[in-house]
Formats: structure tokens, C-alpha cells, sequence
């Protein structure tokens, strides 16, 4: 009898049960719990710093918000977009046993994202120039520009963050980085207090906090990686396999970058617009808040997109295309119930959330008015949050990012400016546009999942890790 090709053994498909649906239910839930902790810990050392700068003033906060928008935008948002690259090389490489080559891919990308930050970097010396070209207040842009020339020390250390992230990820070694996350932020809050009103040095010593944060988190990675056991095997050294590596890496890094900035510039676009509107203080504000609970809750989908992302690489890489199939029903079912759950919530107190963030009935009647739109495009948020993990994790990043820009500059733009400006609807107008754009998106993402052949993509990843093939579709 003639032996089965060890292809064919490799790919041959599990019966979907009951139980393997539990088990993936169990095993997502282990990698996204922590998830959120670590990517709530990040994201609060810059929030702790406007909290700090807040207290110098309404000049000191413009400046400080402006700053750190436009530095998310136009920095640290590529920065997090290219280490995504590494979901799909990473991932798959540990899938497939081949763990050497998580330490190159990890130095090769290190190196080419803190390449990256040197343009990044001459951007935000020139950056009150930029502001004032754009027609900005002076007094705000000298004071942005100056918070973000001192945030300058925080995106290097940022650079080595992210890939050392996705280095751990990969390997599901969750919780170090939950505590070095931590760490960093409980350092950096009396740092930064003590900076600001002892040192006063203003919004320069609260930027330089968080860097100052960023360099802490870096050293406790770099000292969990270099001598824990659980990375022996794929222990981070410098060879000369490392330069050969970048190229594959660029061609993932590039279009993930485009598929989150993409994403996230849009709705910074649409916090300009608002800015045009007949009532701009009201509608800025309002937009603006309504745009921070979708943010806040978007840190729960994103990390079950990550742990989609971790899980789908890692079966694919081992040539399981049928557990990949699993792992996509079960992410998006939880993804979809924690979702329902907070819609439901939001929802019920509707009238009385925007209290919150205001003391103007104004204000708060019209988040009211808003919040039905707002729970649509939370629904429709965590399919693509979801999905884009799947993507990454498959080496689908190209076809996100496609897929971003349609929906978003294609649909989502000329819909929110039709509706907002032609037909006046104002902020709902633009809020609107959103809610197409990302409805779009995430329809085109859930057909393109649903029409995957796995067993296709698990002989790719195969041969782009074992045979160094081809990255393209």
C-alpha cells in the first residue's frame, strides 16, 4: 500500500466537536483576558500624563491632547502597525517547530522599525510648523510642538516594545508582559508627578515619563527573554541570518502598518470635520467622547483578535487548517456575546453616561441622541477586530489593508461628508459615514474568512517557513 504524503497526513481534517469548541472558547479567553490588562496598561501611561498636564492648565492640556493625537497618528500607530508583521512570521514559525527563527525574525524587525522611527522622529521636531501650516492656534502648536520633540525618547524604546511583544505573544507567554506592563506604569506615575509639579518641568517632564516608562518595560523583556527558560529555544541573538530576513519582513510590515493607520486616521479625520461644523465646540466635544467609548471598548475585541491572531498562526504553521477553521468560529462567538453584552449596557444607560465626561445637558442629550449609532458601530467594530487578527495571523495583511481603504476613504468619507455637510445632518452625518464605512468592512472581511480554504493556507504557511516561500497570496 503506498504511503500518504506527509502533506496529506498533516492536513487531514478534524472532525468539528463540541468539545474542541469549548477548548478553543477556554484557550482564547487565557490569551485575551491578560491581553486587555497589557494593552490598558500601555495605553494608560499616556493617559496618566493628560491627567498630570491637566492640572497646568486649559494651554498646557490643548497642547498636550493635540500632541498626543497627532504623535498616535503619526507614529506610534506605524510602529504598532509594522511589529504586526511579525504575527504572521513568528506565529507560524512556532507552529511549525522552527524556533530558531523566531529570535531572527524578531532582530530583523527590531531593526527595521527603529530605522523607521528616524523620519517619524524629524516629523515631530517640525511638528508646530505643521500644526500652524494647517491653521492651527499658535500658542497650542508651540506647546504641542514641545510635548512632542520631548516624546521623542519614548518612541525608541516603543520601537523594541512592540516586536518584543509580538515575539512573546507568538509563544503565548502572556503574563510577563502583563507584569512588566504594569511595572512600567506604576513607575511612571510618581515619576511623572514629581517631574510635572516638583521638577516643573511641565509637559516636557510629563513626556519624558513616559518614556522614561517605555525604557522600564523594555529592560524587564529584555531580561525575561535573555535568561528564562521558556525562550531557550527561541532565544533572541544577533547572526548574519538576520539581514536576509528584513525584506520578508517589510513585505508583511508595509501593508500592516497601512491596515491599522488606515483605520485609525479616519476617525481623527473625522474630529477635523467636526471641527466645520455649524456648532464646532459641541460637536467636537461630543464627537470626541463618543470616539473615547469606542476606543476604550475596542481594547476588549482587539485582544481576542490577538489571540485569533496567536492561535491561527500557530495551527497554521503545524499544518492544522481544520483547528484554524475552529478557532475562527469560537473567537468570533465570543467576540460577538462580550460585545452584546456591553451594547446592551451602553445602551440601557444611554441618558444618563454622558454625565460622565459633562455637566452640559447639551452635551449629554446629544450622546444620548447619538448612542444608538454608536452601539451599531460597536457591533460591527468587533467582527473587524476579530477578523483582522485572522488576517494577521494568516498573512492576509495586504488584503486588509485594501479592504480599510475602501471601506473607509471609499465609503465611510464621502458618506459622513454627504451626510454631515450636504444634507446637514452635522455630527450624526459624520458619525453615519463611520458606521458604513466600518459596516463595509467588516462585511467584506467576514466573506472573505467564510470563503477561506484553510487547507490553502496551511500548505503556504508551510512553505514560507520551512521552504522560505512566497508572502504573497
Amino acid at each position: 500500500m503506498e504511503e500518504e504524503p506527509l502533506l496529506e497526513k498533516q492536513y487531514r481534517p478534524r472532525v468539528a466537536t463540541w468539545e474542541a469548541f469549548k477548548e478553543e472558547l477556554k484557550m482564547t479567553c487565557s490569551l485575551a483576558l491578560p491581553m486587555v490588562i497589557m494593552t490598558v496598561s500601555q495605553y494608560m501611561s499616556r493617559f496618566v500624563s493628560m491627567m498630570m498636564v491637566g492640572h497646568l492648565g486649559e494651554l498646557a492640556l490643548s497642547g498636550c491632547s493635540v500632541a498626543t493625537a497627532l504623535t498616535n497618528v503619526l507614529g506610534f500607530s506605524l510602529v504598532c502597525g509594522m511589529s504586526s508583521g511579525l504575527e504572521t512570521l513568528c506565529g507560524q514559525a512556532f507552529g511549525a517547530k522552527q524556533y530558531h527563527k523566531l529570535g531572527i525574525y524578531t532582530y530583523g524587525a527590531t531593526i527595521s522599525v527603529l530605522v523607521a522611527c528616524i523620519p517619524v522622529c524629524i516629523l515631530w521636531i517640525f511638528l508646530e510648523d505643521v500644526l500652524i501650516f494647517l491653521g492651527q492656534d499658535p500658542m497650542i502648536s508651540r506647546e504641542a510642538g514641545r510635548f512632542a520633540i520631548w516624546l521623542i525618547p519614548a518612541l525608541f524604546p516603543y520601537a523594541i516594545i512592540q516586536p518584543l511583544t509580538r515575539y512573546l505573544q507568538m509563544q503565548s507567554l502572556i503574563i510577563v508582559m502583563v507584569l512588566c506592563s504594569v511595572a512600567a506604569l506604576i513607575f511612571q506615575i510618581p515619576v511623572c508627578w514629581i517631574f510635572v509639579f516638583k521638577f516643573e518641568l511641565g509637559t516636557a517632564g510629563a513626556a519624558l515619563s513616559i518614556g522614561l516608562s517605555y525604557w522600564v518595560n523594555v529592560i524587564l523583556l529584555v531580561l525575561y527573554v535573555k535568561y528564562s527558560s521558556a525562550c531557550e529555544k527561541t532565544r533572541i541573538t544577533f547572526s548574519s541570518d538576520v539581514f536576509p530576513t528584513i525584506p520578508k519582513f517589510m513585505k508583511l510590515a508595509i501593508p500592516s502598518a497601512l491596515m491599522l493607520c488606515l483605520e485609525w486616521w479616519i476617525f481623527e479625520v473625522m474630529v477635523l470635520l467636526s471641527g466645520l461644523l455649524s456648532n464646532p465646540q459641541l460637536e467636537t466635544s461630543v464627537l470626541s467622547i463618543c470616539l473615547l467609548i469606542c476606543s476604550v471598548h475596542y481594547f476588549l475585541p482587539f485582544s481576542v483578535g490577538t489571540a485569533a491572531s496567536i492561535r491561527v498562526s500557530n495551527e497554521l504553521g503545524a499544518g492544522n487548517p481544520e483547528r484554524a477553521r475552529m478557532i475562527v468560529v469560537a473567537v468570533i462567538f465570543l467576540a460577538v456575546a462580550e460585545t452584546t453584552i456591553s451594547v446592551i449596557l451602553l445602551f440601557c444607560f444611554r441618558h444618563i453616561l454622558g454625565f460622565a465626561f459633562s455637566d452640559s445637558d447639551e452635551v449629554v442629550n446629544y450622546l444620548s441622541h447619538l448612542m444608538p449609532f454608536i452601539c451599531l458601530l460597536l457591533l460591527t467594530d468587533c467582527f473587524q477586530a476579530v477578523l483582522s487578527g485572522v488576517a494577521r495571523g494568516s498573512g492576509w495583511q495586504h488584503i486588509g489593508a485594501y479592504i480599510n481603504f475602501g471601506s473607509y476613504y471609499i465609503v465611510a468619507l464621502p458618506v459622513a461628508a454627504t451626510l454631515g455637510f450636504g444634507i446637514h445632518l452635522g455630527g450624526t452625518g459624520l458619525w453615519l459615514g463611520l458606521n458604513a464605512g466600518s459596516a463595509v468592512q467588516s462585511t467584506l472581511l467576514s466573506l472573505i474568512t467564510g470563503f477561506t480554504d484553510w487547507r490553502k493556507q496551511a500548505s503556504m504557511a508551510k512553505e514560507r517557513v520551512l521552504a522560505g516561500g512566497t508572502l504573497s497570496l
